[in-house]
């Protein structure tokens, strides 16, 4: 019998190669995080325009994230049965869409739809990407690989204000979400001009083996079982709701504990997020070896968690609050790489899109969480206890981590005894 489809050649290709694939990937999940945006660094305008609470506001990511979610576990199966890229250029035409149906919202209520029918489009990227990268990169180059992918996650999550927010002064919010949909629209042109990159030539033979009867419905579902996937998923679920609690809430938080002024505040999150792909070109380097992967995750999270209970608890001057985001976001940033190859770890062979597709719902999960408790905390005057509320996730989730490589090793332990 031959090897298994999903092995890595033996010799690395050559670079150009993969990195072809890692450069379009990455812009794809540039373009996945800059969507998750599109309306946080507008709702100081939104509030306005629909006369709606935090609460309200929260609600409109909430829902994204939970369509998110159940999307991206389907989407799991999907890119295992079809292939990646066909789910991937339909995710992009979703979310140009919905951005689109954003700018044109003549009501809270169609912005909801239109959040979810967002979150429809979001929800196919992880799986899409880390098949992508597993199947398609040598293994040589797969920290890296992970490395840039959340570099360019964290650029555009930096994206979206940075470009949002200087339209909406100059011109409206309609105006720069119509611009959004066409950066949007122009990434989904990229990859269908470069779709012979993003094609998996075993896809064919890898479907035929599944068609065979002995490859049953309860086999796709047999990773379900494997402790660690459900680790991850908590995991995951957590680093999310400190995501999202730093991408909806924090910066306006930090302007009304530190006096910070808007335009600085409005900056904060693109300092955090520009910091933390930063961070990510260390975690590449520190990701090189999968047997530290939990400690760096401790170091980076440790770090970020004290200087998040400083903002809550210490008197900072306005204009140091910027820099504490970049001090946030580089030592977060610098967990990433390591967090993607603990997910690596846990996935059995050709099922990388479900794994993913599974263990990646839970940062949708938790960030659906996050922004209706965080949101109703501001609601009722306590930007300190976000900050609190930040640091305490970020304890839980270095607890995540390690409870994940214990559940590891003792699942190897029962494997070969």
């Amino acid at each position: 019998m031959t090897s298994s489809n999903s092995a890595l050649p033996a010799s690395a290709p050559p670079l150009r190669q993969d990195v072809g694939v890692i450069g379009l990937i990455g812009t794809a999940h540039l373009t996945s995080h800059f969507s998750q945006l599109l309306l946080a660094p507008l709702f100081p305008w939104l509030k306005d325009a629909f006369n709606a609470s935090y609460a309200e506001l929260g609600l409109l990511m909430s829902v994204f994230f939970v369509v998110s979610c159940a999307s991206q576990a389907a989407a799991g199966f999907a890119v295992d049965r079809f292939g990646p890229r066909p789910i991937l250029f339909a995710g992009l035409g979703i979310l140009g869409t919905a951005a689109l149906g954003f700018a044109l919202s003549p009501s809270y209520t169609v912005l909801l739809f239109f959040s979810a029918l967002a979150g429809v489009g979001n929800g196919v990227f992880h799986p899409v990407d880390f098949t992508l990268l597993n199947r398609k990169v040598h293994a040589s180059r797969l920290g890296h690989a992970f490395s840039v992918h959340g570099i360019t996650g964290s650029l555009g999550w930096a994206l979206a204000p940075a470009l949002l927010v200087p339209i909406t002064l100059a011109y409206s919010w309609r105006t720069a979400l119509m611009c959004a949909s066409a950066l949007i629209a122009s990434v989904l042109v990229l990859m269908l001009l470069n779709r012979h990159h993003l094609a998996l030539p075993d896809l064919a033979v890898k479907n035929a083996s599944a068609d065979k009867p002995n490859a049953s419905t309860e086999g796709n579902f047999d990773f379900l079982k494997i402790p660690a996937v459900w680790m991850c998923f908590a995991f995951f679920f957590f680093n999310a709701m400190v995501l999202s609690a730093v991408q909806a809430f924090a910066p306006e938080a930090a302007r009304l504990l530190h006096a910070v002024p808007l335009a600085a505040a409005a900056m904060c999150l693109t300092i955090y997020m520009i910091s933390s792909a930063g961070g990510m070109v260390l975690g590449g380097f520190l990701a090189s070896n999968p047997a530290r992967c939990e400690r760096v995750i401790a170091a980076g999270y440790s770090v970020s968690a004290v200087v998040a209970l400083t903002m809550a608890w210490v008197d900072v001057p306005g204009a140091v609050v910027p820099l504490m985001f970049g001090v946030m976001g580089f030592a977060s940033g610098t967990a990433g790489p390591s967090r993607d190859l603990i997910v690596k770890s846990a996935a059995p062979p050709n099922a990388t899109g479900r794994v993913y597709g599974v263990v990646y719902s839970g940062l949708d999960t938790g960030q659906a969480t996050a922004p209706l408790l965080f949101g109703t905390l501001m609601d009722h005057g306590q930007p300190m206890q976000v900050w609190v509320g930040i640091a305490v996730l970020q304890v839980v989730l270095i607890a995540s981590a390690f409870n994940v490589r214990r559940v590891r090793r003792t699942s190897v332990v029962g494997a070969t005894a």
